[in-house]
C-alpha cells in the first residue's frame, strides 16, 4: 500500500505577517493536547527554510524576498518530486501559501506529461504577479507563477530587471513550461481579491464556488462539481488555506476574512475531495499561532487534517486491495 509522507515546510518568506513558520509546531501541540499519535504514524521530512533572510532588508518591493523564495521553491519541488517518485503520497504542512508554487512545480517535475488540476480552498485568489501586486507579498503569487501569468493587461507596477529575472526563474522551477492552465483551477470560498485577479477570472472563465453557492449546494455537491470541472485532468492537487474558514474560527492566520466555512464544513469538503483517486497531493497552509489565543486555529486545523488524512488512508488501502497480485 502507498504510504503518506509528511513534508514540513516552515518557510514564511511570502507572508506579510510574521509567524506562519510556527504553524507546524502549533499543529503538533494541538496533536499532543488531543493525545493523538498522528505525528508518530507517518514518515516526515522537513524542507530547510531561509527565514533568516527576514532579518535583512528586502530588495524587491514588488516581490518581497523573491531571490530566497526561488531557492525555497526549488527545495520544495525536489522534495515533492522525490516523494512521488518513491510512490508515496505527499501531504504538505506549510507556512505561507507562496510555498504552494514549489509543490505544484514538484508535481509537474514528477509527471511532466500529465495534465494537472488545482483545487484552491482559500479566501484569496493568489493569482497576482509582480506587475499587479498591491502588497509585494509572494503568498499572493503562487498560482500566477505556476501559470506563468504576468497579467500585463492590468499592470500597475514597474518591477526592476533583477525582480523580473527572479520571477522568470520562478516560473521555470520543476519544468520550463507552465505547470497548469487557467481552466484547470477551481476556487472554493474565495472572497477577497483585487481587480487584476477578477480580470483573469473573467478572461479565462475560472470557476469560484462562492460562499453563498457553497452554502446553497452543500459540500457533497460542491466537491462533485469541482472534481467534474477537472475531469480532463489526469491528476489533481488540493491546497487548503486555513483562512478559507470564517474568521470566527481562523483568527490565527495572517489574513482572516469573514463569511467562510466552519470547521465541520471544511472537514467534510476536504474529506470528499481527497477521496477522489485523481488527487495525488494535499497541502495545508497559513496557520499563525502568534495571532491566536489558546492555539485555537491549530486545534481546528488539526481536526481537519486528521479527518482528511483518514480519507487519504482509506482510499490508498482500497486502491491497494484492488490491484491484482502479480
Amino acid at each position: 500500500m502507498k504510504k503518506i509522507r509528511l513534508i514540513e515546510v516552515k518557510s514564511e518568506l511570502g507572508a506579510g505577517t510574521r509567524g506562519a513558520s510556527l504553524g507546524i509546531d502549533a499543529l503538533k501541540i494541538a496533536c499532543l493536547n488531543k493525545q493523538s499519535d498522528y505525528f508518530k504514524r507517518f514518515t516526515a521530512v522537513e524542507v530547510p527554510n531561509l527565514n533568516d533572510v527576514l532579518f535583512e532588508k528586502n530588495l524587491f518591493p514588488y516581490a518581497k524576498y523573491i531571490d530566497s523564495v526561488l531557492q525555497t521553491y526549488k527545495r520544495i519541488s525536489n522534495t515533492v518530486e522525490q516523494t512521488l517518485e518513491l510512490g508515496m503520497f505527499p501531504l504538505l504542512l506549510a507556512g505561507d501559501h507562496s510555498n504552494a508554487g514549489g509543490t505544484i512545480a514538484g508535481i509537474k517535475a514528477a509527471y511532466p506529461d500529465k495534465t494537472l488540476g488545482v483545487i484552491w480552498v482559500d479566501a484569496h485568489a493568489d493569482i497576482h504577479s509582480p506587475y499587479t501586486t498591491p502588497s509585494g507579498n509572494m503568498h499572493g503569487m503562487p498560482l500566477a507563477a505556476s501559470l506563468a501569468e504576468d497579467n500585463l493587461d492590468c499592470k500597475v507596477n514597474e518591477p526592476d530587471q533583477e525582480t523580473i529575472f527572479f520571477w522568470e526563474s520562478l516560473k521555470k522551477v520543476g519544468t520550463d513550461q507552465p505547470k497548469i492552465k487557467h481552466q484547470h483551477i477551481v476556487y472554493i470560498v474565495t472572497r477577497s481579491y483585487e481587480k487584476p485577479e477578477v480580470y483573469l477570472f473573467d478572461k479565462h472563465n475560472i470557476k469560484n464556488f462562492t460562499y453563498p453557492e457553497v452554502m446553497a449546494k452543500g459540500m457533497e455537491q460542491v466537491a462533485e462539481e469541482a472534481l467534474n470541472r477537472l475531469r480532463d485532468c489526469d491528476i489533481i492537487y488540493v491546497s487548503f488555506d486555513v483562512d478559507s474558514l470564517d474568521s470566527k474560527f481562523s483568527k490565527g492566520t495572517g489574513t482572516p476574512v469573514e463569511v467562510g466555512l466552519n470547521v465541520a464544513q471544511a472537514k467534510e469538503l476536504c474529506y470528499l475531495l481527497v477521496s477522489n483517486p485523481k488527487v495525488i497531493c494535499f497541502e495545508m497552509v497559513e496557520i499563525n499561532p502568534t495571532l491566536d489565543a489558546e492555539n485555537t486555529m491549530a486545534q481546528n486545523a488539526f481536526e481537519i487534517l486528521e479527518h482528511t488524512t483518514e480519507a487519504i488512508q482509506d482510499r490508498l488501502a482500497k486502491e491497494a486491495q484492488s490491484v491484482p497480485m502479480a
